[in-house]
């Protein structure tokens, strides 16, 4: 699906991965529906949209909120008209902590956000795809999902959740003019850790400064260019593609590899 003049929403558009998505789909000539949890940090993606002679329109809500979500699809109408594609982009990490340590609470905030938010905005939304000419929905998994990183066990479930729901989906949608991707992001320059509220040692701190990340606009042209060519399966970064063969290969050693690289944020 070409997003030139294509109304797509993107969550988490106020920052980090969601910002570039916003940015890069409206050089190309998409309108974005922009939803995040803060208002300040969607005003300035706006403005840099504008910057470019692009349109965004502002959403702030919680994608957890259910009520919120539902209603979603009708005020994105009533601003910009009919969406034709969703980039399910918003998501959150855990505190870098073992599962022994990891409280439920924090537990049940990763699959509510990295989960449940995306199933219940393509439930809101897809009804309204299946009746547009065309449309897509790309959902960001994570490297996470394949190969498991330690400290970081149930985000890895969450996103591992987000991979077979959007095989599934993909699967049921095949019938229909409504694309499908799932994308799978290796280490990427963006402000997780900040925005998931990480108090604890996290992937963005100093110590994982030795980690190579791809850089956040070079991933967003990547899951642009996926939209536009109705790729099924994308890695971005050379980390999440070896992984992605390792880990089919040899599990076990590809494991291995991820403990060693990671177990100093472990404390």
């Amino acid at each position: 699906m070409k997003v030139n003049g294509k109304v797509i929403v993107v969550t988490g558009a106020g920052s980090g991965m969601g910002r570039e998505l916003a940015l890069e789909l409206s050089r190309r000539g998409a309108v974005i529906a922009g939803v995040d949890m803060r208002k300040e940090s969607l005003d300035e993606t706006t403005a840099l949209v504008a910057k470019h002679g692009g349109k965004m329109a502002e959403f702030a809500l919680d994608i957890t909120d259910a009520a919120a979500v539902t209603a979603l699809p009708a005020a994105v109408e009533k601003k910009l008209g009919k969406a034709d594609g969703l980039v399910n982009n918003a998501g959150i990490i855990q505190p870098f902590v073992k599962i022994n340590e990891l409280d439920m609470a924090d537990a049940e905030r990763v699959m509510n956000v990295n989960f449940y938010g995306p199933l219940r905005l393509i439930k809101a939304f897809l009804p309204v795809l299946l009746t547009r000419p065309e449309g897509h929905i790309l959902n960001v998994s994570s490297m996470g999902a394949y190969a498991p990183v330690p400290g970081q066990s149930v985000y890895g479930a969450s996103k591992a959740a987000i991979k077979l729901l959007t095989e599934g989906l993909r699967s049921e949608l095949l019938d229909t003019k409504v694309g499908v991707t799932v994308v799978f992001p290796g280490a990427t320059a963006t402000n997780i850790a900040a925005n998931s509220g990480m108090t604890t040692m996290t992937a963005d701190s100093a110590d994982a400064g030795k980690f190579k990340q791809t850089p956040a606009d070079v991933a967003a042209r990547m899951m642009v260019d996926a939209i536009e060519k109705n790729i099924p399966r994308v890695t971005t970064g050379q980390d999440a593609t070896m992984m992605d063969i390792m880990s089919r290969l040899n599990p076990v050693w590809a494991a291995g590899v991820i403990y060693k690289q990671m177990k100093s944020l472990l404390g």
